[in-house]
C-alpha cells in the first residue's frame, strides 16, 4: 500500500472520530485547543492501537486464508464503509454531551475505532505493509482531524458531520474494490 492510499485510508477511517468530535465541539460552550486535543488524543490513540491489534490477529491466521484474503479485505472494507454511509444518512442527531471524562471518551474511542481493527486484519493480508508506519500515520491523521472536528463543531455546528461520515464510508468501499480488482488482475 502506497503513501497516497494509506493517507486516503487514514482519512476514511478517521471520519467516524471526526463526526463524534464535531458533536463534542457542538455541545461545548467554549472549545479550547486543550479540549479539542483531548478528543484528538483519545480518538487518534485508539485509531492507532486497533489496527495494530487487528494486524496481529490477522497475521496469526494469514497462512490459512491467503487464497481468499482479497475477498476478506473487500468484504470488511465494504461492510465498514456501508455502515458509515448508513449512519451518515440516518436522521440521528448529536448527543448533547460535552463531557471529556475517561469513561465517556474511552467508550467513544472504542466505538469509533472498531472499523480500524478490521482494517488492521486487512493489513495482515496485504504484501509489504509497514504496520508501524501505517499505525502511526492513521493515529496522527485521526488526531489532527478529531482535534479540528471539535473546533469546527464548536464554531459551525453539525453541518459537516453527515457529509464527512458519508465521504469516509465511500472511501473505504472504493479502497476495498481497488484491492479486489488488483488481486483479480484488472489493474
Amino acid at each position: 500500500m502506497g503513501i497516497i492510499e494509506l493517507f486516503i485510508l487514514a482519512v476514511g477511517l478517521s471520519m467516524d472520530a471526526f463526526a463524534v468530535s464535531v458533536c463534542k465541539g457542538l455541545a461545548m460552550e467554549k472549545c479550547s485547543f486543550k479540549k479539542a486535543a483531548v478528543c484528538g488524543i483519545w480518538f487518534g490513540g485508539f485509531q492507532a492501537l486497533m489496527p495494530a491489534i487487528g494486524y496481529l490477529l490477522g497475521y496469526q491466521f494469514r497462512g490459512y486464508i491467503t487464497a481468499v484474503d482479497h475477498w476478506i479485505a473487500f468484504v470488511l472494507l465494504a461492510v465498514i464503509g456501508g455502515n458509515m454511509i448508513r449512519e451518515a444518512l440516518s436522521k440521528e442527531d448529536c448527543p448533547e454531551d460535552d463531557s471529556l471524562d475517561v469513561k465517556t471518551m474511552f467508550l467513544l474511542a472504542v466505538a469509533t475505532s472498531i472499523d480500524a481493527l478490521a482494517v488492521g486484519i486487512t493489513f495482515a493480508f496485504l504484501p509489504d505493509t509497514n504496520i508501524v508506519a501505517a499505525v502511526l500515520f492513521i493515529g496522527l491523521i485521526t488526531f489532527a482531524l478529531s482535534t479540528l472536528g471539535a473546533k469546527i463543531g464548536n464554531l459551525f455546528g453539525a453541518k459537516y458531520k453527515s457529509k464527512a461520515e458519508f465521504a469516509g464510508g465511500l472511501i473505504l468501499i472504493l479502497l476495498g474494490v481497488k484491492i479486489l480488482l488488483e488481486h483479480l488482475g484488472v489493474f
